[in-house]
């Protein structure tokens, strides 16, 4: 399963832009450190049906695999990096999402 990409949800409610603008600043070369693309945010999400759990900003990033987004959350680091975010924000939510395996290897195990 190493081979299959995983996605980044982040929720979170941003309370000081001063100090979570210092978080952004610095997230984006660690973050391609371990292989990961940033996708999209959203200040203004829509929830279609059922009970709406987000709240403020929701952000959808990539890594390669489980263990590259593993590694990137536990670097010392983006750790030292992400006071800025604590400072800065109310974190609701960073939830990792498995992707889908390679197609062919799908076919493979059928």
């Amino acid at each position: 399963m190493s081979d299959i990409a995983v996605y980044m949800i982040a929720n979170l409610v941003v309370e000081d832009a001063a100090e979570y603008r210092k978080y952004e600043q610095g997230f984006f070369p660690i973050l391609k450190r371990f292989g990961g693309e940033f996708i999209t945010f959203d200040d203004k999400h829509e929830t279609l049906e059922g009970t709406d759990p987000l709240e403020g900003r929701v952000i959808l990033f990539k890594f390669p695999s489980e263990q590259a987004a593993k590694d990137w959350y536990a670097d010392e680091d983006y750790q030292a990096l992400s006071e800025f975010r604590r400072a800065g924000t109310i974190l609701k939510s960073l939830t990792l999402v498995h992707g889908l395996p390679p197609r062919q290897k799908q076919e493979e195990s059928t």
